[in-house]
């Protein structure tokens, strides 16, 4: 496997534990009680997903000499 491929790969799995976390965070803010320590963590860790996520798309989009 090339390393581009590898990066697709882990960019494809980063981006569904993103979306599962937004869907998990929505149905804990609908129910009561609402434990705001766990959201909280689950946005933090969303977060560096999303952090991740971009790191890896500027690495597989080429550099360009402006």
């Amino acid at each position: 496997m090339t390393e581009q491929h590898t990066l697709k790969e882990k960019l494809a799995t980063l981006r569904v534990e993103h979306r599962d976390l937004d869907d998990i965070i929505t149905r804990l803010t609908g129910q009561f009680p609402v434990d705001q320590l766990q959201i909280q963590r689950l946005k933090k860790r969303k977060l560096l997903l999303k952090d991740l996520i971009a790191r890896l798309e500027s690495q597989l989009l080429p550099d360009i000499i402006a």
